[in-house]
């Protein structure tokens, strides 16, 4: 038997926190996570990045969005500010008081999400002057 050496005991340690659990989820939702991950990260390049609630997050000041992985949908968690913002172009999608259900079986609206993600990094800057 091979001895690890500490460096390779757990490769996801030095990892980026967000990357870290897309890294750890389902091989069959990873694809969809990282696009998800790409779009919001895109929107707010400079939000730190970090899980909080156990899902991954996107902070600055405080929470901005939250995204995580379900067993039928990948949730997206802007909060009850977007939702009722944006509620004309979620009309296809199940949603409650500050979450996003995007179902598995359908493509992703990624123009939605970097809407979404823009919205909220701004709206949280601007209630920082």
């Amino acid at each position: 038997m091979a001895v690890q050496t500490n460096d390779q005991k757990d490769v996801h340690t030095n990892m980026n926190p967000i990357k870290k659990y897309i890294a750890e989820q389902d091989e069959t939702i990873r694809p969809r996570l990282e696009d998800v991950y790409k779009v919001i990260s895109d929107a707010m390049p400079n939000a730190e990045e970090r899980i909080s609630w156990g899902m991954p997050t996107f902070w600055e000041g405080r929470n901005i969005i939250h995204f995580a992985a379900a067993k039928k949908h990948i949730g997206l968690y802007p909060g009850p500010e977007a939702i009722e913002f944006f509620a004309d172009r979620l009309q296809d999608y199940k949603t409650s008081k500050g979450a996003i259900q995007l179902p598995n079986n359908k493509e992703l609206p990624l123009d939605l999400i970097k809407d979404l993600s823009r919205w909220c990094y701004e709206r949280n800057m601007n209630s920082h002057k």
